[in-house]
């Protein structure tokens, strides 16, 4: 007897297949991409804070990022290995553990005002964020059939800016105004510079206690979910496919180099994260150039995150009627030309067009995520998981390069006759151009097909 086509409806939509359905795990997986996303965005305006309160130049303070996003590449293949051994569920509590354990190592950094230490704390705690990314992200994917996985994946990304606009709104109305190293002058001067040695280390203390204090707070929240997770039962996927096979993992590994399309998805992967990073974690520094105060200018990239999630929604929608990889070039365009925009508009135009590159870039992760795994065998989509989610470690090296950039422009600040916060977006634009590629690539492969 022909199915009706009501229920035929239930059981193809994004979340139902074969008549399961998969809300209740999709919603508690997905509030794992607002735990990650609150690390990642309260982590970046850290970058300009410790900068200040530690006196130190901008390359050095983006090894806060080299040390954050460091950890992902550390760990993202021991974290596919050991859900392969047992299973989504063990890699999630895992991760939930790491990432609180990094997250109260923060309480002794303060103690010790060692920045070296809150690196280590930071490095830690995305030992955890790498467990989770690499468990949820493919977990998403097998809630439900293939067709629709890209999309499902983009509906649970899309959750992740909630949890990074958390992190943005504790650093602009908690964290960066009550930094007193921060405060200034009539003429827009820093004061803590002038101040005595001892002055100094009194304001320190306040301060990086204020920026201990969200990350306690985060740690305990992160306990409740593990608990939470721990109590629930999850649905089987493939986890347990492998097991029964015994799919080795040079197997897998000959399988992941062989597939093309993933192999550069790793690679635009890679790039994507890179601009992200240099793009939100320099926000301030770029606002600061035209006289704006830390506080104000992270209020910037709240807008831009709010444009992120709102773009993403509408990303969602629009890849039921357009292409996901002509969309990903399209989008991998439209933030090129603002980049460029950024790089050569001095003032506030300039500023308003580096916002502007958060909603193009919000589609970026997940749809190459999801086109690089489309045509991965679910027995190799754990460890193909792993190398996306290594692939973070472009948010490691790229603003430490951007940094340098912006230090080369001296006391001035100028490098090229432009500010060299602007010639820095140099970087971000670069690899706009690549995601491009990718995508265009990626939609003619599938055309010829």
């Amino acid at each position: 007897m022909p199915t009706p086509p009501a229920v035929k409806k239930v059981k193809d939509s994004i979340l139902h297949h074969n008549g399961v359905s998969y809300v209740l795990p999709f919603i508690l997986i997905t509030s794992l991409f607002a735990l990650w996303g609150f690390a990642n965005d309260i982590t970046n305006p850290m970058v300009a804070a410790f900068q200040t309160v530690m006196e130190l130049p901008a390359r050095q303070a983006s090894m806060v990022q080299f040390a954050f996003y460091g950890g992902y590449a550390t760990m993202a293949i021991p974290a596919a290995l050991f859900i392969r051994r047992y299973n989504y569920k063990y890699g999630i509590l895992l991760g939930l553990s790491l990432y609180a354990v990094g997250a109260f190592l923060f309480i002794p950094a303060a103690a010790q005002q060692s920045f070296t230490f809150f690196c280590c704390s930071l490095y830690i705690l995305t030992f955890g964020l790498a467990f989770l990314e690499t468990t949820a992200n493919p977990f998403i994917l097998s809630l439900g059939s293939k067709e629709t996985s890209t999309r499902r994946l983009n509906l649970a990304q899309a959750f992740n800016p909630m949890g990074s606009l958390c992190g943005m709104a504790v650093a602009s109305f908690i964290v960066l105004p009550n930094l007193w190293s921060d405060k200034r002058d009539e003429a827009g001067k820093i004061i803590f510079e002038t101040l005595s040695e001892t002055e100094k280390a009194g304001i320190r203390v306040h301060d990086l206690a204020v920026i201990r204090d969200p990350y306690v707070c985060i740690g305990i929240v992160v306990l409740i979910m593990l608990v939470i997770i721990a109590v629930m039962k999850m649905p089987k996927s493939v986890e347990d496919v492998v097991e029964e096979q015994h799919v080795t993992v040079r197997q897998t590994l000959r399988n992941l180099i062989n597939n093309r399309v993933y192999r550069e998805g790793v690679i635009a992967q890679f790039f994507y994260v890179a601009a992200q990073i240099m793009v939100w974690t320099f926000i301030i520094q770029y606002a600061n150039h035209l006289g704006i105060n830390k506080a104000t200018a992270q209020n910037y990239n709240i807008i831009a995150m709010c444009m992120f999630l709102c773009s993403r929604f509408i990303a969602t929608m629009l890849m039921r009627f357009v292409n996901s990889r002509l969309l990903l070039a399209a989008f991998g365009i439209g933030a090129a030309c603002c980049t460029m925009g950024c790089i050569l508009i001095e003032g506030m135009t300039g500023l308003y067009c580096l916002i502007a590159i958060s909603f193009f870039m919000s589609l970026m992760f997940p749809t190459i995520y999801g086109i690089a795994l489309e045509n991965v065998d679910p027995i190799d989509a754990t460890l193909g998981a792993a190398f996306l989610v290594m692939a973070i470690v472009g948010g490691a090296c790229m603003p430490v390069l951007q940094g340098t950039i912006i230090d080369m422009g001296g006391s001035e600040h100028i490098l090229f006759g432009l500010p060299s916060v602007n010639v820095s977006y140099g970087i971000p634009f670069i690899c706009f151009l690549m995601i491009t590629l990718y995508g265009g690539r990626c939609y003619f492969v599938q055309k010829k097909k």
